[in-house]
């Protein structure tokens, strides 16, 4: 009697997992994409003439999106979120203050020039993706629009006979806005941004308005 209990307990092993399956509720109030992380290369766009970039004008951003599907089986949805961005533009403009006030001119004698942003953004997307509860692996379009405001700034140029360290540049707009776009599957997303906004307000070199603004191309990481 006791083997054929034990016989008994060996046939239906199986049937208790699968019965342990079977009652598994589907999650019908997934979200997807709760945080994100870009990489990105700073293309400056309206630039004065003889402007040059050099080396690798580099950004970094991270922050969460709160993902809140706005139809049935949640392929399409909004989302509201906050970040930091970090942005490293190394170029020949040189901004200086030895006239007691600051002074931009083109300048390529530098040993080391460049413009460092520490940003905090609010990023508002409209999301597609054909996802399901059951995989993460799937395609996205999400794209949207960003604001982003300048917490701090510093300007670092170096040269043989000159040497200027600057902080937080009161030219420079605090407030900017821009678009964005992403496109990919699973973990790697083409990442492109084009800011509407100037990187700063009301200054001239050689009489001509300084109009920059940033557009930004790389790769963006979205996680739960």
């Amino acid at each position: 009697m006791k083997n054929f209990r034990y016989l008994f307990i060996l046939l239906n092993f199986p049937a208790l997992f699968a019965q342990e399956d079977n009652n598994k509720v589907v999650d019908s109030l997934f979200r997807e994409d709760q945080f994100y992380t870009t990489v990105t290369y700073n293309l400056l766009q309206n630039t004065p003439s003889d402007f040059n970039q050099h080396s690798l004008s580099s950004g970094v951003s991270f922050g969460f999106l709160r993902d809140m599907p706005i139809n049935k089986n949640r392929t399409w949805a909004l989302a509201l979120g906050i970040g930091y961005a970090y942005n490293n533009i190394k170029n020949n403009i040189k901004i200086d203050n030895a006239s007691q006030q600051l002074t931009y001119s083109i300048d390529n004698t530098f040993d080391n020039n460049k413009l460092v942003f520490h940003e905090l953004e609010l990023p508002f997307e409209i999301r597609w993706r054909n996802a399901t509860f059951q995989s993460h692996k799937f395609w996205r379009i999400y794209t949207g629009f960003k604001a982003s405001y300048l917490i701090a700034s510093k300007s670092d140029f170096s040269s043989p006979t000159e040497n200027y360290k600057l902080k937080n540049i009161s030219d420079l707009n605090k407030l900017k806005f821009g678009s964005y776009l992403a496109v990919g599957n699973n973990t790697v997303n083409l990442y492109a941004f084009y800011s509407f906004t100037p990187l700063f307000g009301n200054v001239t070199i050689s009489n001509q308005k300084l109009e920059m603004n940033s557009f930004k191309i790389g790769l963006i990481f979205y996680i739960l």
